[in-house]
């Protein structure tokens, strides 16, 4: 079977409402850090964990190949599309509230995954939980930045920028064993249910370390800004990971056809909104301070080659090399270890070089990618996890000195009354560009292999993100060098 795309981040207050000029701040305790870090590690780790199931599911459920490509694609939609709304959500009624009900919601929608009895109830499902997703991952990064200040914030931010890599890693791993495993004769059912202990245990320790906190000047929801935010996103993903699957039908075209217009309409009446002195869904001036938008323009092509390399690995290595799920996830090691050694070096480095690290991490990636391609087309027939360890374990490093420093650059300047907003903003950025990485690069590479072979095809995609990594290159060198 074909693999399929993927779609391819308390201290009790007073109930009442603060109607002074800013609500009351309280620090993230290391406690506290550690139990949103946990929430934001279960959604992050869902985009990516149901990639090694759907064999299994196809063949319990007779899913087929669209509806396999909704259930993968279904959520990251849904994740993307409302992120920013989230966001809007937790500064206007309280960002540790819909932590709360955003964990509890995909508590629960994770478990009706587990127990799903049809393909098409998976769908919605997995919709579903998309959404309490989108619900809980922006508050991660808002009371971070609400609540913590300095070195505390810096390293926190970094930390979480860790936490959403080797999130992606784990996914794969983790789903291959659970999948080998069949743990209880749960087969594909036990990547669901997992996160339902998870879940639990988050919510009861998010209820003593993690303190509320809310926007100064909570704004209504910007229903047309949401309306048309929808549209441009949707008009754009659905028919980009639904497309070969279906075959391309006039409905795909069409959609495409209407995203620019959409993302136009969308921008206009924001501008208009902001300007008239309303509560856009996202306020353009945000665009203004020049750390987020170089952050944001760094992010973009980042997270695209990111989605997209772990996306055609995960064939190549399962269904080109036949890998077993356990053994696919072995090759991923060295990639996390690079990741994660990095990763928590990065604030030392950060605080030594300032963004010379990120400039350091945007070279060695290319180099990893570069001693993989070379490994790939000298002798594909024989590769195996110690040949592509050297390859993986730079890519790894490479990605977390980019990765990780990243969120603190976009959120550093960031006004604290729109901390939930911002937040929206860079993790709708981040799944947007995972999601269409998979749904480009992944569709282009598929589209290659049946006529130039596994091999090559993973050659052409490979040699298309070493643009992507000169294009990182020369934004990181526009960040400011301090990143104090």
């Amino acid at each position: 079977m074909t693999q399929q795309l993927v779609r391819p981040q308390a201290l009790p207050i007073s109930s009442s409402h603060l109607t002074t000029a800013a609500p009351a701040r309280h620090t993230l305790t290391t406690a506290g850090l550690v139990t949103v870090l946990l929430g934001a590690f279960l959604p992050m780790l869902d985009f990516f964990i149901v990639n090694v199931a759907l064999p299994s599911i196809d063949h319990q459920l007779s899913a087929g190949p669209a509806v396999l490509e909704l259930i993968a694609a279904g959520y990251g939609i849904a994740f993307a599309v409302l992120l920013v709304l989230g966001g809007r959500l937790g500064d206007s009624l309280g960002r540790r509230k819909l932590f709360l009900i955003g964990v509890a919601a995909f508590a629960l929608t994770s478990l009706a995954c587990g127990l799903a009895p049809t393909a098409w109830t998976l769908v919605a499902a997995r919709v579903a939980q998309g959404a309490s997703a989108a619900l809980l991952v922006p508050q991660v990064l808002a009371i971070i930045t609400a609540t913590t200040e300095g070195a505390h914030r810096a390293r926190a931010l970094s930390i979480y920028g860790a936490v959403g890599g080797i999130s992606v890693v784990i996914g794969q791993v983790l789903g291959g064993l659970l999948v080998q495993a069949d743990l209880f004769g749960t087969s594909w059912r036990s990547v669901f249910l997992l996160n339902v202990p998870f879940a639990v245990v988050t919510v009861l320790l998010a209820l003593r370390f993690v303190p509320e906190n809310r926007s100064a000047a909570p704004s209504k929801v910007d229903l047309p800004g949401t309306a048309l935010l929808s549209v441009a996103l949707l008009s754009l993903f659905v028919p980009l990971m639904e497309g070969r699957a279906v075959g391309w039908p006039l409905w795909t075209w069409l959609m495409l056809a209407l995203f620019p217009f959409a993302a136009w309409a969308f921008v206009v009446v924001e501008r208009r909104t902001e300007q008239s002195g309303g509560s856009p869904l996202v306020p353009l001036s945000l665009l203004r301070i020049p750390d987020m938008r170089r952050g944001l323009g760094i992010a973009v092509p980042y997270f695209t080659n990111f989605g997209a390399f772990m996306f055609i690995l995960a064939i190549t290595l399962q269904q080109g090399l036949k890998l077993s799920p356990v053994s696919a996830g072995l090759a991923l090691v060295p990639l996390a270890i690079g990741y994660f050694a990095s990763s928590l070096a990065g604030p030392r480095l950060i605080g030594r070089f300032g963004s010379r690290v990120i400039t350091a991490g945007s070279l060695i990636n290319p180099l990893g990618t570069v001693v993989l391609l070379v490994t790939v087309l000298t002798d594909y027939s024989h590769l195996s996890v110690l040949t592509l360890l050297p390859g993986m374990a730079l890519t790894g490093l490479g990605n977390g000195l980019i990765g990780t420093p990243l969120f603190r650059v976009v959120l550093a300047k960031v006004p604290l009354e729109r901390a939930g907003v911002g937040s929206g903003v860079l993790a709708t950025t981040q799944q947007s560009s995972l999601a269409l990485g998979v749904a480009t690069l992944g569709t282009l590479f598929l589209s290659l292999v049946p006529s130039i072979g596994m091999a090559h095809g993973l050659a052409v995609v490979l040699g298309i993100e070493l643009v992507g990594a000169v294009v990182i290159t020369y934004l990181s060198t526009r960040l400011p060098r301090s990143m104090n």
